[in-house]
């Protein structure tokens, strides 16, 4: 069994940008979504898909990833619930880390989140200056919620130019 164990932050300005090494262009929906499980289809760059089972909340959870057809998952996509995400992943190294900058697109847009993710709970990685306040567990800033729940608001939306 896999573990995904990770934190996730809200960002603040762009200085991030200079220090980008790997972009990725993702869509993403959920064809199943409940509390504390979710499964996902992303296509990355629309040459790779994947259908993702995620079980767990906060900081540690299962994960199972299979890789699909790109055919398939755009049929899967269309019969998913709520909003598909659209975001560029933006993999950012930083003092033995990658962090994962998430730019958000469409109904999201504006929405910058970061995510580290650990291979292990004890991990501390250090904290980037344009790292802003830690929402990891906060429900309403998983891909999960922003899917199925886009209506709304977000009070700390963080911007990037």
């Amino acid at each position: 069994m896999a573990k995904e164990i990770e934190r996730k932050f809200l960002v603040r300005g762009d200085h991030w940008r200079d220090s980008v090494s790997e972009r990725l262009i993702l869509r993403q929906g959920y064809i199943a979504s409940m509390e504390g499980r979710s499964v996902r289809i992303r296509l990355t760059n629309d040459t790779k898909a994947t259908l993702t089972i995620k079980i767990g909340k906060a900081m540690t959870r299962d994960e199972f990833e299979y890789e699909i057809p790109v055919d398939e998952a755009e049929e899967l996509l269309e019969t998913s619930i709520g909003l598909v995400i659209e975001k560029t992943r933006h993999k950012v190294p930083f003092k033995g880390f990658t962090w994962e900058v998430d730019v958000f697109r469409g109904a999201h847009r504006g929405l910058v989140i970061a995510e580290v993710e650990m291979g292990k709970e004890s991990d501390n990685p250090e904290l980037p200056d344009w790292i802003g306040r830690e929402v990891t567990g906060e429900y309403r800033y998983s891909n999960q919620a922003l899917a199925t729940q886009f209506e709304q608001e977000y009070d700390e939306l963080s911007h990037t130019a």
